[in-house]
Order: C-alpha cells, then structure tokens, then sequence
C-alpha cells in the first residue's frame, strides 16, 4: 500500500519486523502504524467487551483501538500505542485481547450477547445469588477483560528521573510552538520545547501546503535546526508533557530508547522529567473527533487527518479505494491529497447542502453515511442521500466531525473549557478563571486557531506575553506568508440510524449506552461516564468525550455547555510506573540516609537498622559477645553505671528566627513556649486538629530572635509541613522564617554519671552544673569549632546533647568514644536507647502512634488553660477524648521476671475470657531491664491510672503466649527524676 513519491521515510532502507510472528518490512521513518498498513494489515486488535475487530484510526496518541504488546514475551510492554511507536528492525509486536488468535477470537461471542450486555449490566445481571459475586463472576470476569497483560518477569529495563529549569517551557513543536520558542529564544530567553513526536513540525508534517514559499515540513525542518543551533534553547522530541502541577512544574515523559533496535547499555528505556517552568505556552494542537454512525468500528474506518498523515508523512494509504465523510472543508484536503497521489476516491460526502470541492471524485452534497459493511476490514460504505441509501465499495473511510482543542493541561488544576458556539468545541478557560494554571498561556489551535498563517500569529502573540511577564523584550519576528483560511465548518455528532453507533471505541460505548443511562437517571455528565464507562479506557476518551456530551445533552435536552465536561486529570499520556518510580529498585527504593558517624559504627561491627529514612546502629557487639541482648545489657548499665556516647543527629532539627517565632510557636504546641528565656530549652508536645498528639520534642532559644526545634526522627518531614500549613493558613503575617536544618548539624547525646567529664575533656569552655544547669543551651566551642550544647536527657541519667557542622561529626563522634571509653563508657544503639526511656516511661511513636491524645499519655497538664488558643484544643476537649474509662499509659511488669510482654500483645482482666468485648488494652513498647533486672513493658489500659498494683492478663494470639503482670505507673526507674537533674537539682 506504499504510494509512490509520498512521504518522510527513507525507501532505501528495509526494517524487518514481526507482529504476531508474522515476517514484515518497513523503512526509517515509519510507525509501527504505518508499517502495517503498508504491507496491507488492517486488523490489530479486539476491542475490550465485545472483542469486536478493530484496525488503526488515527495517527497520533490519542489512538484508541491499535493498543499491541512490545517485546520479548515475558517481559513485554503492554499497551502500547502502534501510531507512537516508531519502527526498528527486529521490533517484535504482539496483538491484545484475543484468543487463541486475532482473526479467530472465541470471546468475539460476547458481540453475539451484546442485547444483553449494554451499559450497567454488571449492576444488575450479579447481584444474586450473593455468594456467587467472589466465587464465580469476578473471576470470570477479571479473565475475560483487560487491554494487556502485565509481563510476569520483573522489570529489567532501565528507567530515569530527572529534573529541569527553564524560563519558558513551549509544549508542542507546531507551527504556534516552533514561532513561540523562535521569539522567545531570540529574546534570551531560557527555552526548553517538548513534544511527543520523533521530530518537530507537528500537523505541518502531514499537509501539503505551503509556508514563506517552501513546503511547511520543510519550513518546520528549517527552524528546528534554527533552534538546536541555539544555546539558550533545548528541543526535546520524544517528550510529552503529561501533567500541570502546582509551582509551575510539569510532569513529562521522554521515550528513551523505545525507538532503538540495540540501545547502549547504559541508556534508559524512558526517562520520567519533572519541568519548573516560569511561564509556559501550551501550543498542544487539537484532536479531530470522529462520527457517531452505524458500524463506525469497523477496520479501515480511521480520521481524515489520520489518513492525510499516513499519505503525507509515511507514504502509505490505506486502501486502493478511499472514501471520505466530513462536514467541515479541512477533510476536503483528505479527498484531494489522495487523488492527487493517484489513490481512488470513492466518494467525498459532505452532509452540508452545496457542498463542493476542487478534484476528480464525486462529490455527494447533502448526503450521510449510515453504515458500513465488512467484518475484519471494510468493503462497502452505505450512503444516505435525498431519501436513497446505496452501498459504494471502499477499503477504507475517512471521517471528521470536526476538532477539538487539546484542552486538557490547562484544566489539570481543576479549570473547566469553556463552550465556544463559533468553534463547536471547548477552549481553554481564561486565565483568572478558578483553577487555571497559573502562567500557562494557550497558543494555535489549543487556542482555537485553526488556520497556519493564524497558528503563526498567535504563537509569536504568546511568546510576548511570556516574555512580557519575564521582563524579556519582545523579538521582533516576521511572520512567514502561510494559508490564512481554516475553511467552513458544521457540527455533526450523530448520524440517525439502525444499529450501533460507537462513541468510546476502546470501551465500546455506544450512543445506545449513553442515553440508557441518561433514561435511568444517570444524566450528570460523571455519572454517565461511570455508568457507562465512557472515556476510562487508556486513551481517556480524547477522541469520544465531546461527542458523548452531545448525545447526553440530546437526551436530556440540554445544551452542551449545559451539560459540562467530565474532569480533565493528568497523566495526558499513560506513563509505565517504572518511568514514575525510577531508580526505586533495591536500595533506591527509598532514600538512605546516613549519619556522621555511620563508617565509625560499621568499623565496630554495628549491624544498621532503618528509622525513617536513616540507618542507625542497632547495637555495638563487644569481644565474646554472641547476642543483641548480651550487647544491648551491658550499654544498659555502662549508661547507667558510667558514660554512654549515641548518634542523634537522625531527630528533626527546624531552625526559626524572627520577632514573632514565640507567638507562633504557642499556637503550634500545647504548652506555652514564649515564655522561654535565651539560654534555655522547654520539652513540648504538638496536637493535630483532631486534639491527637502529632509529636513531642524540645524547642530551645538561642538568642531573642533565634530558636531551634527538634522533632523526633520519624516525624520531621510531617512535623515541617504541619508547620508550613500553620504559618500560611493561620500567620501569613508574622515576621517569622524556618527552615529544616537537619542535614547541616551531627548531634551527639553523652548521657550517665560521667557525662560531665566527657564533655569537659572536648569543650574549651566551663559545663559545669551552674553553667549548664538542666535544660538550659549556649554556644561553646569544640577545639576551637563553634558548637551548640543542650543540657537534656533522653535517658534519665545526666545528660548533654552537642551539635557541630556536619562536616566536623566524623571527628567529633571519634573524639567522644576515646574520652568515654577511658572512663568505662562507649558507644550505645538504638536498642540500649530504647531500653532507657522504657525504664524511664519517655513515649515515642510506639505510644503516639496518631490515636492516643495528652490525656491518654497522662500529659493533659501540659494543655496550657492560659493561652487564646493551639492547634487542636478544640479537638482534645471533646468530652469522648477525655473519659476516665479511655485507655491510659501504664507501665507493666510481669510477675516473674522472665515473663516476656511483647509490644502488639493485648490485656484483660485477670480472670476474663480473652475476646474483642472483654478487650481492656494493648502493649506498645516492650523490653528487658537488666537495670531492674526484670522485663517491662509500656502499654494502654481502659482507665489505667487508677488500677495501680492490679494483676492483669497479656494475650499474644500472634505467638501463643500469655502472661500475668502488674500495673505500673509508667515511670519505672528514678521517678523524682534526681539522676538526670544531677541529684542536688542543679
């Protein structure tokens, strides 16, 4: 089917390829579309419910019926559009949705039961017998649907992430975007210009016309080069822009190497880009619709501008004989070009009375299609005319309804289009309308301007109002003579007749199925499309919606703007989650992030265990040590007994500054914190608006207008965004700043009786208890390096957390472990550390797990009577939050010793029956106290503070034990807290 003299492809070059493991050949230049029409393929693919035979339609991405699997089987791509994918030797291609074969699908049976299958069926055909749901229809019916199948291998390939800043991102290479990324980069601009396709030019590649003289593709080929020569100007084809974020960022998707038959090793299939634009021109172009008429599904039906690509581009037609049915003139080109390229034309048929176009076809004025004939290809079009129907034979069918502009990134922040009668299709919404995406600026025909010397025009008219807005001055640019005349055009969504017309050919929906649902009261526009699926298929009803909207709007006599639009959400494209989640596999799952003092640990044999994002040591095993438990014991007591060094650099660390820091931190803690003097530190617990604790910590003040935050390690990055959300939504005002310091500051905590020297021996200045008494700070000095010193105790014994630059932890961690272990210290982990503030009763996540209020944790005191407000004191004074009977923290000891608690393990009374109703609590923290020399446990108990000293039942249904203990208050060890005052309370 190649057509002599037509087309961009290089016919000296032969790419042999397979689809369903049939031998084909097709040249550089090609899609795998137009490869397949050329050796004469028209069927590619069932259709999702009736499995009915579907052929290409159109030649961009918005296709919906040729959706084929790419690569080796096993680990093939699914889904993937054969108009976008660009031709290689060796492409293996495979046909979806059938069995066992293409031309031969069993499940076309369902086309057979489609009286019985319309829109909603589901709801009511499997609603009995009711057991039969889980058992019988859902997997039945998961076997049946479905586009594609997911490659049971794992993912192998190799994907990207990356990020980019420009001034001015242009999205479309058309004639808008080539003019408005040619003004914009003459002026200075910073350019960045993406598009989907393989090379710029947009529609310009498909039509024969012409621009300044020359042919447009060739125009288009002139100024892509123009701009590559330009340093200040990145033209990225392969490259679509798939959504409109907030802060001028879009998301974008460059195909890789999907284009190559052996890409380099290193090369990623795919690359996932995430654009912070200052301003952006959305020059995206419109999508023609299609006609709703009896048996418009069948292969060889296809859009007129889909035709004139194939002809035009890839030098191919799709078949001897063409027919063409439009009512608007930029079809008629369909019509022309083809004869032109000596391809028969069958008929043009223009419903618009007088109808009349320049060519050697006749010309059917005031006519209709209302059917087609053929079953895996067409073979006869049925035309209406004057009253008379006749068949007129053809291989193929070119149709337009008209276009719509490509609309959807500008509404992808909630906007909704805006009906324009004189274009018979939504526009972008303004840009002071609710939701518009702030600095995007439509262009060309998403702009609804249809004509090229037009697309020109209002490319160069959005290029200065970008640059308007980037203090650039405007380029002055000339506008190339190009065609100035879009032609007539008339709306035409439906043709009345016997038979199915198809709407969403991806879902099979049908204009049936939409007015069943408006007649069943599903007449809102998203009731409708989840009614009857229209427009949730992959391609998300680009080619279907607006032609659903009409039928609905006539079914329930509405206009179109009456009716509305469904809402437009990105993706545009689908992106494969492996592009989204790039480098997530193995370690790059999650960010690892390490501490100062993380080579230091592993050289001592530490084992790493992950809190949050951070890996800390878990313990330090000793010579002759063979067990956690022997390790954890005896940095137990070496606290305890002598002196202990911990990494707490992973705690959240939020630095503020500013006059008004004290009253907003009143309105984030529960406590009054303003009151807090320089030099000094206050422990504090924060609420949600629901009145449960979100996190505790310390806040300490430098100086009069400079404070420091910590927060615990797991929660800093909620912590830092509740703060943000308070400060913008409560004190956009205040003459405050903050930022997260946590990177920028290694933390170390020295903690026991000889804490004091350690600390001595490293800092040049006096520490002594009337310097730092007890939750006091200051700056001192480390050899000379300037440091922060904090008098707080996470342990209960003496203690002192110092804080240096990063770049001196390495060093100070060393330093610290030297001194102690001349003294019996050294280094403890994260499970001695738990250990300590279990015996100390200190809560941590494990206890403020998000359901447990201060009045639960036995903090209510801390709920300050003498402020005007907090976040969430409306929240924690609801009377269900402050019952006697609400479970209470406690602590839990079991009557032997050796009794195990586990954390997870639930409490009963003594002698009642283990079930959900007699259920009085949970244990969340568990541990043994070589200290006490016993195992303890903190837990929740229904009324805990008043059952002291009574004998309770743990049941661990998980590991089939269960115990008796006593309750506690949770404050096991050094209760009047003399240790870590220094005994004499300094």
């Amino acid at each position: 089917m190649r057509v002599d003299g037509r087309g961009r492809i290089d016919r000296r070059v032969s790419l042999p390829f397979t689809f369903d493991g049939r031998l084909l050949t097709g040249h550089p230049g090609d899609t795998l579309a137009s490869a397949l029409m050329a050796n004469g393929i028209h069927l590619v693919g069932r259709s999702f419910k009736y499995h009915r035979p579907r052929g290409v339609m159109t030649a961009g991405s918005e296709e919906p019926n040729a959706l084929v699997e790419i690569g080796a089987a096993g680990a093939a791509l699914p889904n993937v559009r054969a108009t976008v994918q660009e031709l290689y030797e060796g492409l293996e291609a495979r046909s979806q949705n059938r069995w066992p074969s293409l031309g031969a699908d069993l499940l076309a049976v369902n086309d057979l039961l489609s009286p019985f299958l319309g829109a909603g069926f589901y709801y009511k055909t499997f609603m009995w017998p009711r057991g039969f749901w889980e058992r019988v229809y859902e997997p039945l019916i998961r076997r049946a649907a479905g586009l594609g199948r997911l490659p049971e291998a794992a993912d192998t390939e190799r994907h990207e992430k990356a990020f980019a800043h420009c001034d001015l991102l242009v999205i479309g290479a058309g004639p808008a975007g080539l003019m408005a990324a040619l003004a914009a980069g003459e002026a200075g601009a910073d350019v960045l210009l993406a598009d989907e396709s393989f090379e710029p030019g947009g529609r310009l590649l498909s039509e024969v016309e012409e621009i300044g003289g020359g042919s447009a593709a060739g125009w288009a080929d002139e100024m892509a080069a123009r701009l590559r020569a330009m340093p200040n100007v990145r033209v990225m084809t392969r490259t679509a822009v798939t959504g409109a974020y907030d802060g001028g960022v879009y998301g974008a998707l460059e195909r890789v190497g999907e284009h190559l038959a052996a890409p380099a090793q290193d090369l990623p299939r795919d690359c996932f880009w995430r654009i912070t634009a200052r301003t952006a021109v959305m020059a995206t172009g419109a999508i023609e619709r299609p006609i709703a008429f009896a048996d418009n599904d069948r292969p060889g039906v296809m859009m007129a501008s889909g035709v004139r690509s194939y002809l035009n581009r890839h030098g191919v037609s799709p078949g001897a004989t063409v027919a063409v049915f439009a009512a608007n003139d930029d079809a008629h080109r369909t019509a022309r070009d083809l004869a032109a390229a000596g391809v028969q034309v069958a008929a043009l048929i223009d419903p618009r009375e007088g109808a009349a176009c320049d060519g050697d076809f006749p010309v059917l004025a005031g006519a209709e299609v209302v059917g087609t004939r053929g079953r895996k290809g067409l073979r006869q079009v049925l035309v209406r005319q004057g009253g008379t129907t006749r068949a007129i034979a053809a291989e193929a069918l070119a149709m337009s309804g008209g276009w719509n502009p490509s609309v959807h990134l500008s509404c992808h922040m909630g906007a909704r289009p805006v009906w324009s009668a004189a274009h018979h299709a939504f526009l972008p919404a303004p840009p002071d309308a609710p939701g518009a995406v702030p600095g995007l600026i439509p262009a060309g025909a998403a702009n609804g301007v249809f004509d090229t010397a037009g697309c020109l025009r209002d490319g160069l008219r959005a290029a200065g109002v970008a640059l308007e807005r980037l203090g650039l001055p405007v380029a002055e640019l000339d506008v190339p003579p190009a065609e100035q005349d879009a032609g007539r055009s008339s709306p035409i969504w439906v043709v009345p007749g016997k038979g199915r017309a198809w709407l969403d050919f991806q879902n099979d929906v049908t204009t049936k199925d939409v007015a069943l649902a408006a007649r069943e009261g599903f007449d809102s526009v998203e009731y409708m499309k989840r009614y009857t699926t229209q427009g949730m298929a992959p391609d998300q009803g680009k080619n279907s919606n607006i032609n659903a909207l009409a039928v609905l709007a006539d079914a329930t006599g509405r206009s179109i703007p009456e009716t509305g639009t469904t809402t437009y959400r990105p993706p545009f494209l689908p992106v494969p989650i492996g592009a989204m989640g790039a480098g997530a596999q193995g370690h790059g799952f999650a960010p690892e992030r390490l501490t100062t003092s993380h080579a230091a640990s592993l050289l001592r044999g530490a084992p790493m265990v992950e809190a949050g994002l951070w890996y800390r040591p878990g313990y330090f095993p000793a010579p002759g040590e063979t067990s956690w438990r022997q390790s954890c014991d005896r940095e137990v007591r070496m606290v305890r007994e002598a002196v202990g060094i911990c990494d707490v650099s992973t705690l959240g660390k939020i630095e503020l500054q500013g006059p008004d820091v004290g009253g907003f931190l009143d309105l984030v803690y529960a406590n009054r914190v303003s009151t807090l003097k320089p030099g000094r530190v206050r422990y504090g617990i924060m609420l949600r608006e629901d009145g449960h604790v979100m996190d505790d910590g310390t806040t300490a003040r430098l100086d009069g207008d400079r404070w420091v935050m910590t927060t615990t390690t797991a929660a800093a990055g909620q912590v830092m965004q509740h703060l943000e959300l308070v400060q913008q939504a409560f004190l956009p005002r205040a003459r405050l700043r903050f930022t997260s310091a946590t990177d920028a500051w290694a933390q170390f905590a020295i903690a026991g009786p000889r804490a004091r020297e350690v600390l001595q021996a490293v800092v040049d200045e006096d520490v002594g208890g009337a310097a730092f008494p007890f939750m006091s700070c200051g700056a001192v000095h480390v050899a000379g390096t300037p440091a922060r010193l904090f008098r707080i105790s996470f342990s209960g014994e003496l203690g002192y957390e110092i804080a240096v630059p990063a770049r001196y932890g390495a060093s100070l961690f060393r330093l610290l472990l030297a001194v102690a272990e001349g003294l019996g210290g050294g280094p403890y982990g994260m499970e001695a550390l738990n250990v300590l503030r279990i015996e100390k009763g200190f809560p941590t996540h494990a206890e403020m797990h998000g359901r447990t209020t201060a009045f639960d944790l036995g903090l209510q005191g801390m709920l300050s009577p003498k402020k005007a407000d907090f976040i969430g004191r409306a929240g924690a004074a609801r009377p269900g939050l402050l019952g006697p009977r609400r479970e209470q923290l406690v602590g839990l000891v079991p009557l032997e010793p050796d009794w195990r608690l586990p954390a997870g393990a639930h409490l009963f009374r003594k002698g009642a029956s283990a079930t959900p109703e007699t259920d009085q609590g949970y244990i969340t923290s568990s541990a043994f106290s070589p200290t006490l020399g016993t195992h303890l446990a903190l837990g929740f108990l229904a009324g805990g503070r008043e059952r002291h000293g009574e004998v309770v039942r743990m049941v661990d249904r998980l590991q089939e034990t269960q115990a008796l203990c006593e309750v506690r208050d949770p404050v096991f060890f050094d209760p009047e807290g003399g240790r870590m005052r220094d005994q004499a309370g300094s």
